[in-house]
């Protein structure tokens, strides 16, 4: 006998899901190292004070449940290496900016205004390195566009 397809979805959501549920047990998690960033933009550079998320329960973790994020505020999550990226904001209170970035530093997909505890996943048509979160409105404020240059040690190329 088969079971119904909306117990058969459901199971197969909880094994999808539990296992990033499970790396980030207790969020929010404390606050991480922090660095400085710099985008370059065509409006100026702008300096970040982020915190860098490098293990994987620090990035399942991420500003889950956090209830602020300052103006020149950010978490920098890197993957080491370029590859496909997909995040989303279950969990989160604050409304961000997603800066999808490349090997090298430069945005190559910028997700504007992501909705707080929504479950839809969010990433670049592409491979990403890292992603730079920063508060909702920040990239229309400061009219970041892709190829912008983000500047951080972990790309090699610190301000």
């Amino acid at each position: 006998m088969r079971p119904c397809l909306p117990i058969a979805l459901g199971l197969w959501s909880l094994l999808i899901l539990a296992p990033a549920a499970m790396a980030c047990p207790n969020p929010p998690q404390p606050v991480l190292p922090q660095s400085t960033l710099a985008i370059e933009s065509a409006t100026g550079t702008h300096i970040f004070d982020v915190e860098v998320a490098v293990s994987e329960t620090e990035k399942s973790c991420g500003l889950m449940l956090r209830q602020r994020l300052g103006r020149d505020e950010g978490m920098l999550f890197d993957y080491g290496a370029p590859q496909a990226i997909a995040m989303w904001m279950e969990k989160t209170v604050i409304p961000l900016d997603m800066l999808f970035l490349g090997a090298d530093g430069r945005i190559v997909h910028i997700a504007e205004r992501t909705v707080p505890f929504s479950r839809a996943t969010v990433g670049p048509p592409g491979p990403a390195r890292a992603v730079l979160e920063v508060l909702a409105g920040t990239a229309q404020r400061l009219g970041l566009k892709r190829g912008d240059q983000v500047r951080q040690q972990v790309f090699g190329n610190a301000p």
